[in-house]
């Protein structure tokens, strides 16, 4: 695995969860991180929990095209980007308004859009660059009941992501997916408490993975930081759900 010092990493949604720890583990492994989010408060937590690592923060939202484009031209070259940002509505598709999937689209691809365009003549002008998207096991992948818009969109993330690696594949450009099961996070507690039985969700949640657990925000972003340094791979969705999808 290539190293990530002196490398430039650009994380979105770093205020929390795999956003946050992924920021932490690249800063960790040499990079230097910027980390941002459209909460200024959180990523101050993460600031202040850095220490000595090299991350810089900055407020960033991530449905501004203008925003995108002015907050990481700032930042200067990227070496890596990690689209974390992202949104899960629950409901099938008849519980599904167009609204609901008109945001998850927003969110959850055509951000994932503004920030490739942002970075991507940068890596290109280098020869060299990795693009890291975050998908879920419940896209192309899976079918996950009550999940419609997320999976929807999801895949549709899973599809950008081979249409990035097959056009600049030969330009130096790698471009991958990360598809995570349940994973312990602030959203995800969220969920399960607005499910009224926060036991009940819980163990539910737990039942539907293999290993018997739920993914650490940790785990994540270990796979996060290889597929940084990855110079041989592109093009792939990589399933990390305890076991969910065998």
């Amino acid at each position: 695995m290539a190293s990530l010092v002196k490398k430039k990493v650009v994380v979105t949604a770093a205020g929390q969860g795999i956003g946050k720890a992924s920021a932490l583990a690249f800063a960790a492994a040499g990079a230097t991180v910027l980390a941002t989010d459209i909460n200024e408060a959180a990523l101050e937590s993460l600031a202040e929990g850095a220490g000595s690592a090299s991350i810089q923060t900055a407020k960033l939202n991530v449905l501004d095209g203008d925003e995108v484009q002015s907050v990481i031209q700032a930042f200067g070259d990227v070496d890596v980007l990690f689209n974390c940002a992202g949104v899960v509505h629950g409901g099938t598709v008849l519980d599904m308004d167009d609204k609901d999937l008109d945001f998850a689209f927003e969110l959850n691809v055509r951000a994932m859009m503004r920030t490739i365009r942002a970075v991507l003549p940068g890596m290109i002008a280098r020869g060299d660059g990795s693009i890291i998207n975050m998908a879920s096991v419940a896209s192309s992948t899976k079918g996950v009941p009550n999940r419609c818009a997320y999976t929807v969109t999801k895949a549709a993330v899973i599809g950008l992501t081979k249409s990035v690696a097959a056009d600049y594949v030969t330009q130096g450009i790698r471009c991958n997916a990360i598809c995570p099961g349940t994973v312990e996070s602030p959203s995800l507690q969220e969920r399960m408490r607005a499910q009224g039985d926060y036991d009940t969700a819980r163990a539910a949640f737990i039942a539907r993975q293999p290993m018997g657990r739920l993914g650490t925000p940790e785990e994540i972003a270990d796979l996060a930081v290889y597929l940084a340094g990855a110079t041989y791979t592109s093009g792939q969705a990589y399933a990390i759900d305890g076991g969910w999808t065998i």
